[in-house]
């Protein structure tokens, strides 16, 4: 399947590790020029020295604090200045933070929502009217499949995803008219640095398969943890050319354990 990404300009939030980083070298194997952006220049160096690695590519590096607006428009503007053009966003950008309700205090909803939340909408908005030049793009919104259904105990995580779907149903209305579709993943269980801590703590004598699948797998239908380059195909796919009738919708990436559609 060609996807249509050789030449394309993407900004990747989130990039120095995990689905964020596999994302973005998977655009540059498809022939997009990438810029990373995350809070940490030696964490986002090293992730440019692997893409190099990998690829050959070199991708540009813009450290930023994406809860500030100023950041959000710096990271966009560098990227047009260096590549000239931006077709792709994908806000990757976020943290676990769950919580019961009343432990939850004002300051830390106001960070929950600031990063993932308006994070997204602070670079979509200063993204769109470079879009609106090329005549299109695609946005991609990384949120979770608690979204969807939250547990307790999942605050403030669980409402700003929520909120991020709700955006990107919006976004799409919106921008449909100019060709920038918007859509949102919702991540299940995907392995991580995090995840990867728990199982050392609570199963170091098994594997990581036999983690994945023996301890956690039966409460999962495909019986495993996900892996970081199965989230990264499909945000690569939904911002290609081959899901170019495909915006306003949500992906659940969570080997079927969300209780929605």
């Amino acid at each position: 399947m060609e996807l249509g990404l050789a030449g394309k300009v993407a900004i990747v939030t989130g990039s120095s590790k995990g689905i964020g980083l596999q994302t973005a070298l998977q655009l540059v194997q498809e022939g997009a020029k990438v810029t990373l952006c995350a809070r940490g220049e030696e964490q986002l160096k090293e992730a440019a020295a692997f893409i190099k690695s990998e690829t050959g590519a070199q991708v540009l590096i813009v450290p930023a604090d994406i809860t500030k607006e100023e950041a959000c428009k710096e990271i966009i503007q560098k990227t047009v200045d260096h590549y000239g053009r931006i077709d792709i966003l994908v806000n990757n950008a976020g943290t676990s933070s769950a919580n019961p309700f009343e432990s939850v205090e004002t300051d830390l909803w106001q960070t929950d929502l600031d990063l993932k939340l308006f994070g997204a909408i602070h670079t979509s908005k200063a993204t769109i009217p470079y879009m609106r030049k090329v005549g299109g793009g695609a946005i991609v919104n990384v949120t979770a499949v608690l979204g969807k259904t939250p547990p307790a105990s999942s605050l403030p995580t669980t409402v700003s995803r929520a909120a991020g779907m709700a955006l990107t149903k919006a976004m799409s209305k919106d921008l449909g008219k100019d060709n920038i579709r918007v859509n949102t993943v919702c991540i299940g269980l995907i392995r991580s640095h995090q995840i990867e801590l728990k199982w050392k703590k609570e199963a170091p004598e098994l594997t990581w398969e036999e983690y994945s699948k023996n301890v956690v797998g039966p409460t999962i239908p495909l019986q495993r943890i996900g892996e970081t380059v199965e989230a990264a195909n499909v945000i690569t796919f939904l911002v290609s050319d081959a899901a170019s009738y495909v915006t306003g919708t949500s992906v659940n990436i969570d080997g079927g354990s969300g209780g929605t559609l």
